[in-house]
């Protein structure tokens, strides 16, 4: 199931809808890198190459392999 959150982006509003699972591990991964969660997927909008959902998901994967989790 998706869940949608709105999140401000180069001062704009936007909305990412995410899976729970994702939506978890972006938790994880801000609290790891003593981040924010806006300030991480700001940082991934900066980065992205496809959508911001997609470039998300690739993102929680590829640093969840970093913990081997």
């Amino acid at each position: 199931m998706l869940i949608k959150r709105s999140i401000t982006l180069k001062k704009h509003r936007t909305s990412l809808s995410l899976e729970k699972e994702f939506w978890d591990s972006l938790d994880l991964i801000a609290k790891n890198k003593n981040c924010s969660l806006q300030k991480l997927i700001s940082d991934i909008d900066v980065k992205r190459k496809s959508s911001l959902a997609s470039s998300t998901r690739v993102f929680v994967i590829e640093n969840l392999k970093k913990f081997n989790l």
